[in-house]
């Protein structure tokens, strides 16, 4: 299994940018498709976009569809969520998971087997 440790959050301003990444530990990080979670204070955690092992398929909620990648390099066992035109509902902790399976996409968390402990995006108004 896999461990997962996230980096990139931080403060920015509406509109702006943020890369976040997922280091993966573990030598079956390719046999693993990856997805990014988000949950903002008082609701619950949310499905954001996800990707196949091969980086070949990918899926989105569609509140980002056209403002978040996401996109792997399974020789860095790392996976990226690059967020663009980034909105203050966008503000949550941001987790990257990993499921174990060829297709795409698992989209409910319950069929996520790793994750990693979270990292903070605020967007500021």
């Amino acid at each position: 299994q896999v461990q997962l440790v996230e980096s990139g959050g931080g403060l920015v301003q509406a509109g702006g940018s943020l890369r976040l990444s997922c280091a993966a530990s573990g030598r079956t990080f390719s046999n693993y498709g990856m997805g990014w979670f988000r949950q903002a204070p008082g609701k619950e955690r949310e499905f954001v976009a996800a990707i196949s092992w091969s980086g070949g398929s990918t899926s989105y909620v569609d509140s980002v569809k056209g403002r978040f990648t996401i996109s792997r390099d399974n020789a860095k066992n790392t996976v990226y969520l690059q967020m663009n035109s980034l909105k203050p509902e966008d503000t949550a902790v941001y987790y990257c998971a990993g499921w174990e399976g060829r297709g795409c996409c698992a989209l409910n968390q319950y069929q996520y087997r790793t994750w990693g402990q979270g990292t903070q995006v605020t967007v500021s108004s």
